[in-house]
C-alpha cells in the first residue's frame, strides 16, 4: 500500500486541506492502513484539485471520508511535511458538523479492493497521545494538549 501512496503522491508538492472537528476534547480522526498492520491516524482531509477553492475541497474531502456535511470555519495554520518522496502543504481549518455521526468513507483515488481508510471517529485526546509517533499526524507531537492545537497558528514543519 505504501508503494501505491508513493506512486500517487510522491516526487511532487501536494496541496492538502484538512479540518479540525471537535466534540469537546475529542477530535475527529481517520485511520489509514499504510501497509498490512501499519496504521496512520490524522484529521480528515485531502488533495485540492486544480481550480478548486480550499473550502470546496474540504467539503468534498469530509463527505468522502466521513459522510458528514460540514460548515468550514476559521483558517488555523499550515503544516508542511517533507519526507521524500512525499512533500505536502496542509492547510487546516476549524470545521463544524451539521449534526450527524461520522461513518467510515472511502478514498476515491484508491481502487475499491485497496481502500486505505479503515475507520473514522472522534478520539479522546489521551487516546491520540498514546498512539506511537509514527502512527499519528506530526501535529500531535507538536501539540501536547487540545488547547495547544486549538491555538496553533502560522506555518509549522512536521
Amino acid at each position: 500500500m505504501e508503494n501505491v501512496v508513493n506512486s500517487l503522491y510522491g516526487n511532487r508538492t501536494r496541496i492538502r486541506v484538512c479540518g479540525l472537528c471537535w466534540e469537546g476534547d475529542k477530535l475527529l480522526m481517520i485511520q489509514h492502513e499504510m501497509a498490512p498492520g501499519r496504521y496512520f491516524w490524522a484529521p480528515p482531509g485531502g488533495g485540492v484539485e486544480f481550480g478548486q477553492q480550499l473550502e470546496d475541497a474540504l467539503l468534498r474531502e469530509f463527505h468522502e471520508e466521513t459522510r458528514l456535511a460540514i460548515t468550514v470555519g476559521q483558517f488555523r495554520f499550515i503544516a508542511e511535511l517533507i519526507k521524500p518522496p512525499l512533500h505536502a502543504l496542509e492547510v487546516f481549518f476549524d470545521v463544524k458538523t451539521e449534526g450527524k455521526n461520522p461513518e467510515t468513507g472511502t478514498d476515491p483515488e484508491m481502487p475499491a479492493h485497496a481502500q486505505i481508510i479503515k475507520s473514522t471517529g472522534f478520539m479522546e485526546w489521551s487516546e491520540i497521545q498514546r498512539l506511537p509517533a509514527g502512527e499519528k499526524h506530526g501535529l500531535f507531537t507538536l501539540c501536547p494538549t487540545p488547547e495547544s492545537l486549538r491555538s496553533l497558528s502560522g506555518h509549522h514543519k512536521i
